[in-house]
């Protein structure tokens, strides 16, 4: 054996080693995430869920048909059209459900009253991109 696949063997050996090393305890670090929390990407209709309750109403979906879609690229306007509802209800709803939330940050301190009015101007212009999947229909 050269030197060289001598110290590829060698460094391969001592990582494998210490990799392993760590695996033999007997405390766990972590819980297991179910095969959708391992998929679903991290946005915030995932952590606001009362938003995707009404969300769901008024799409007449479930939360499954809403993950399956999302999941596979559809926006929530092409959702929306195969529900047959008017797109411009879901963008109304998220607009109303995240001024509420800012309102609810300005009443508590931790949103500036500049802060508050710069964000509200500019939410309907997000959450339509948004719904539309970052492309205005």
């Amino acid at each position: 054996m050269n030197p060289k696949q001598w110290l590829l063997s060698s460094t391969m050996a001592v990582a494998i080693a210490i990799g392993s090393s760590t695996t033999w305890s007997d405390d766990a670090k972590a819980s297991p995430l179910t095969s959708k929390e391992a998929k679903l990407p991290t946005t915030i209709s995932n952590i606001a869920a009362p938003t995707q309750d009404h969300l769901l109403h008024l799409l007449g979906a479930t939360e499954d048909e809403l993950y399956d879609a999302l999941y596979n690229e559809k926006s929530l306007a092409e959702l929306a059209a195969s529900k047959q509802v008017e797109v411009s209800q879901i963008i109304e709803l998220q607009v109303a459900e995240m001024t509420e939330q800012l309102e609810a940050r300005l009443s508590s301190g931790s949103l500036s009253p500049a802060a508050y009015e710069a964000q509200k101007s500019e939410l309907t212009e997000i959450i339509t991109n948004s719904v539309y999947g970052g492309s205005q229909g």
